[in-house]
């Protein structure tokens, strides 16, 4: 899915827009104990009740597409006779009206998930009838040739929130208040099917997660039979020791500045050109960068299998899953130094009478602990425009 299609059934899933007639709950204790299950129908519900469990389930829809929200692609022998694709089909065809599949279905995730303390799964059926899209994006609403039908689940993490003193309005006075059990905000979920290409996707479903350092891989088997991606944090991590162990002394500041900048300049031309499709990056890609940096064909070659072995065969990834776009650091043992990533120019390595030292060019006004510093004169006879020589 892409983002103009997750937004669109966002703007659907409101208690005013939305045909979910119910919401179903399963509350777990840190036990894997099923404390409550419910069924709370959204046409009784007191509206801003029903507006905070709509929040719940829309939230699962947030996020940066291949960090957060992660496309799950069945196989086509899944979808034609497999367990997990045909509980998920049931359910929906169902509209969570069958108590034993969602039993079933609840029992999947208690049994996989990982989570600490008290948590509460919400499940909702929605439909929408997807309005005919003209040339000029407009829609037209009155004029729908298809319905999209789909279920949408949220993992919420339940927390005991502290008494504390609260008004009492008929003793005009405070008295201490009860421990409360606080839903939060989902730290997982799905959709599924997937809405790709405004229509209906039984192949694929859209799974979420708040926490892009950690992966619930016992839940994603459980609920998928499929492998997905590292999380973003993982990805980043691992391609960052992907150069630095495949490139071994040819990995210097000028190609990591140089991969930072085509990568940093291709997320900003793909974000300015609106196109809809998310930016992925090919290993090729990167290879073509470091072959350009001067990279011997040694470690290129090198370079190509680790990357097969890290991610998988020919695997694309999305950039901003392997580098921060917005900041740009250096570090050593004892200093690390920040850099505005569009002047990572103002920084170089050098070695003087045998000595490693990071240059960091100071034309412009410098600031130490708050106070403005000058450099005096002499500094010239150093290294030209250095602020500060730092041994690695």
């Amino acid at each position: 899915m892409i983002d103009k299609e997750i937004s669109e059934i966002r703007r659907h899933l409101r208690r005013d827009r939305s045909n979910m007639t119910a919401i179903y709950g399963c509350y777990v204790n840190d036990n894997k104990e099923i404390i409550a299950e419910f069924r709370q129908s959204t046409g009784i519900m007191p509206e801003n009740e029903g507006d905070k469990y709509f929040a719940l389930l829309r939230r699962t829809l947030s996020g940066a597409i291949g960090r957060n929200l992660i496309d799950i692609t069945f196989k086509t022998s899944q979808v034609a006779s497999s367990p997990e694709h045909k509980l998920l089909m049931d359910l929906r065809s169902s509209q969570l009206k069958d108590d034993e599949l969602r039993l079933s279905f609840y029992q999947k995730i208690i049994d996989s998930v990982v989570m600490e303390g008290n948590y509460l799964i919400l499940l909702g059926y929605d439909t929408y009838d997807v309005p005919f899209k003209s040339r000029d994006d407009a829609f037209q609403k009155d004029n729908s040739d298809e319905t999209y039908s789909y279920i949408l689940c949220a993992i919420c993490p339940v927390k005991q929130t502290k008494g504390g003193l609260h008004y009492v309005p008929e003793e005009k006075t405070f008295h201490d208040g009860a421990m409360n059990q606080l839903v939060s905000a989902p730290a997982l979920g799905f959709l599924f099917p997937a809405f790709d290409n405004r229509s209906t996707n039984i192949y694929n479903a859209l799974y979420y997660t708040h926490d892009v350092k950690t992966s619930q891989d016992a839940l994603i088997e459980s609920l998928f039979n499929t492998a997905v991606p590292q999380p973003a944090e993982e990805q980043k991590k691992t391609f960052e020791a992907l150069l630095t162990t495949s490139l071994g002394e040819e990995c210097s500041l000028d190609v990591v500045q140089t991969v930072h900048d085509q990568l940093r300049e291709r997320i900003a031309l793909h974000k300015e050109a609106k196109v809809p499709e998310p930016l992925m990056i090919a290993k090729a890609d990167v290879k073509e960068v470091l072959a350009a940096c001067g990279v011997s064909e040694e470690h290129l070659a090198k370079f190509s299998v680790d990357y097969d072995e890290a991610f998988g065969f020919e695997a694309d990834l999305h950039p901003r899953n392997i580098i921060d776009d917005k900041h740009f650091e250096l570090k050593t043992p004892d200093v690390v130094i920040k850099v505005d990533p569009t002047r990572n120019d103002l920084i170089e390595t050098r070695v003087i009478g045998g000595v490693k030292y990071i240059m960091i060019c100071a034309d412009e006004a410098v600031e130490v602990n708050g106070v403005n510093i000058t450099i005096a004169d002499e500094a010239a006879e150093r290294p030209a425009n250095a602020l500060q020589t730092l041994g690695i």
